[in-house]
């Protein structure tokens, strides 16, 4: 069981962070995860995340409560809504911003998730996409929406580039569910709301539950009307560095890229608000991590 740990994201969200953690680097190439809220800000700016830049990843904005303004330096402008995929391939190189509109719901509560782009994907073209209709399976008692990939035949109309799925799981207080799963991929689950036994371990609220491979399938009771995250890939095998927002294959990459973001090239504008400054480079060198711990 993985636990996050608190981080300040941007000027006003704090968020808890659980992957990467001590304990795990991936699951399947989804490399990243921030569960934040929920919190009341009906009185407050709510998220505020001035524009900064990404390379070889795409985000995954997904949220329970409120609604996130994002633009980029593509040009997109989009208001991201509860049960709305926000999907953005970095790619060689793309900026954006996140904020809370100036007139908000009183509630935000969400997840920002990254996934590792492989080798032969992670120099395309950046990319942004809305998805405001997603697939839905229904069982007594469960609402399962596919964000990314396919679970049991639905697929996600959101482009991925290797095999991986992601799921939000709504379930009623005492339903007890079971999913179909892929031998091959590895899997995690997170508790934004609510608690579950997964197949006899208790998931709590706010924690992520490690699976592993080998599973066909999956059984889930909810204590009390809970909503889950459900991630899965084939396992993630090339190298990679994580540093501030990019996800590179070398210290060499990572700094070639922090440079360009500072003198203001490969990444272009992003309107609303000052970029924000990288942090510097650390005095140790980069070096490239697998999966394993």
């Amino acid at each position: 069981m993985l636990r996050g740990k608190e981080v300040l994201l941007g000027a006003s969200t704090t968020v808890r962070r659980l992957l990467p953690t001590l304990g795990r680097r991936l699951v399947g190439a989804w490399c990243f995860v921030d569960h934040y809220g929920p919190e009341d800000i009906a009185s407050r700016p709510g998220m505020q995340v001035a524009p900064h830049p990404h390379i070889g990843l795409q985000t995954v904005s997904w949220l329970l409560d409120g609604a996130v303004h994002h633009r980029d330096s593509l040009g997109s402008d989009a208001t991201i809504r509860p049960g709305q995929l926000g999907l953005m391939t970095a790619g060689r190189a793309i900026a954006h911003s996140e904020y809370s509109p100036p007139v908000h719901p009183a509630a935000l509560h969400g997840a920002q998730l990254w996934v590792a782009l492989p080798d032969g994907a992670r120099d395309i073209e950046p990319a942004f996409a809305l998805h405001a209709d997603l697939p839905v399976l229904t069982q007594p008692g469960l609402r399962a929406t596919v964000l990314l990939g396919a679970l049991a035949g639905a697929r996600s109309p959101g482009t991925i580039h290797s095999p991986l799925v992601g799921a939000e799981l709504a379930l009623d207080a005492d339903a007890r569910a079971t999913l179909p799963l892929e031998p091959d991929f590895e899997y995690a689950l997170l508790a934004p709301i609510g608690a579950a036994t997964v197949d006899g371990a208790e998931l709590g609220q706010g924690e992520l539950m490690y699976l592993g491979t080998g599973r066909r399938e999956i059984e889930i009771s909810a204590h009390t009307r809970s909503r889950l995250l459900l991630l899965g890939g084939e396992p993630f095998d090339e190298k990679i560095v994580m540093w501030w927002n990019f996800v590179a294959r070398s210290g060499a990459e990572v700094a070639a890229a922090r440079e360009d973001w500072m003198a203001g090239h490969r990444f272009g504008p992003v309107a609303g608000g000052d970029p924000l400054a990288a942090p510097e480079m650390p005095s140790t060198p980069l070096v490239p991590r697998g999966r394993a711990r």
